[in-house]
Formats: C-alpha cells, sequence, structure tokens
C-alpha cells in the first residue's frame, strides 16, 4: 500500500475552562488559581511536567482575569512596566527556561518587583521547582525561592485514559474499539507523552490510510518507547 503524504490540518487544542478535565490531580492547583486572593502577596508559581496542563490552566485563567501571557524567555527588562501598567495580571510561562538567560533572568527580577509594587497578580508557570532553574542571579533565586508554589500530580488512569480522548477529539479521530484502555494498560502515567503518542498515530494512521485500530495505536506505542 502506497504511503500518503501526512498534512497536519487539525484544529487547535480546546483550551476553555469547560475543556480542562478536572482530576484529584489537579483539583488542588484548581481550586488555588480560582482563589487568587489568597495568593501570598498576588504570586504563584504553577509546577508541573511537560504536558500536565500547565498551559491549559494558565490559558483559561489568563482569559478569565485579563492577564497577559509570555514566555519566560521572551521578556525584556524595558517592556515589564507596560506589561504590568496595562494589564494587572500577568502569565509568565516556562521560567525554568530563564535560567542562564541573562536577560530574561534581569527582567523576571524586576516583573517581581513590579507585581508587588502595583498589586498585579502574578502567575509563572515551571516543570520544576525554582532551585532547579539554573538562575544565575542570586535575587532572583531568592524571590522565586520565596514563591508559594502548588504542583500537579502525576494522572490517575481515569485521568489518562480522559486526556487521551480528548487529544484524539482534538483531532477529530475516532479511535477503535479497545484502544484507550489498551493504552491506558501499557503507557506510563504521563500526560506529554500521550499527546507525542496520539501525534503520532493520527500521522500513522493518515499515512498509511487507516483507523485508529488497536494494533495500529500499540505497534505506535512500542515504536515511541524502543526510540526512548
Amino acid at each position: 500500500m502506497s504511503r500518503q503524504l501526512a498534512l497536519d490540518l487539525r484544529t487547535p487544542p480546546a483550551l476553555g475552562r469547560g475543556d480542562f478535565l478536572p482530576a484529584p490531580a489537579n483539583a488542588t492547583a484548581l481550586a488555588l488559581l480560582d482563589r487568587p486572593e489568597d495568593w501570598p502577596q498576588g504570586r504563584l508559581i504553577l509546577i508541573g511536567p511537560d504536558g500536565s496542563g500547565k498551559s491549559h490552566l494558565a490559558s483559561f485563567w489568563a482569559a478569565e482575569n485579563g492577564a497577559r501571557r509570555v514566555a519566560a524567555r521572551a521578556l525584556r527588562d524595558e517592556a515589564c512596566d507596560a506589561l504590568v501598567d496595562f494589564f494587572g495580571a500577568l502569565v509568565v510561562e516556562d521560567a525554568h527556561r530563564a535560567g542562564g538567560a541573562a536577560g530574561a533572568e534581569r527582567a523576571l527580577f524586576h516583573l517581581w518587583n513590579l507585581a508587588a509594587e502595583r498589586q498585579a497578580l502574578l502567575l509563572i508557570t515551571a516543570r520544576a521547582p525554582p532551585r532547579d532553574w539554573g538562575l544565575g542571579l542570586p535575587d532572583l533565586a531568592s524571590r522565586m525561592g520565596s514563591m508559594a508554589a502548588v504542583r500537579l500530580d502525576p494522572p490517575d488512569e481515569d485521568l489518562l485514559a480522559a486526556v487521551l480522548v480528548k487529544l484524539f477529539a482534538d483531532r477529530q479521530l475516532m479511535p477503535g474499539a479497545g484502544v484507550i484502555e489498551a493504552l491506558v494498560r501499557r503507557m506510563d502515567r504521563d500526560l506529554g507523552l500521550a499527546r507525542r503518542l496520539v501525534a503520532r498515530i493520527d500521522r500513522a494512521a493518515l499515512a498509511e490510510g487507516r483507523a485508529v485500530t488497536r494494533p495500529l495505536a500499540l505497534a505506535t506505542l512500542e515504536a515511541l518507547a524502543d526510540e526512548a
């Protein structure tokens, strides 16, 4: 059978509150995001591994609070004043990437101070605690380490299954009977892996002109495991 050219024409993932999947793994984080008045000095770090839901949470929190989202490594010192004054609430994403980038570190330090002075809400997302960001600016490391933080826990089987269903739906795919159950039984409880797996299954199904069947899904999971 000839292979087809796989073009990624899927719709963007749904990132509204109604599309978020509440579960024990994210219940504490979700509850705290809904109570910014409880954040010490209006600041909070949201910590979780790749694919754990940080960006989804940050997306609808920003929409509901009129916040601007900016990548940590894209921060510039000269833009911080305008960001705080105009928006009054900010989301700095992937702060672990700021470590070792002198300009981003200085800007994040400036932003931390401005948020306190002007009573702006500051939500920061990262894959790991601040001590693991490799920060070279001691004052920034101290301030980040003093911030309140909440973690997203690893998913249970029910959440992993629900995320797989959503990821397939985001790509307008209908997995065959037993696909979700078979994947959940065999894969690690890793939402980042779930995202990569569904993307690879999508490409394989399109390239081979096949439906998303249990053999195709398991073969794709095995191939990803072999690559790792």
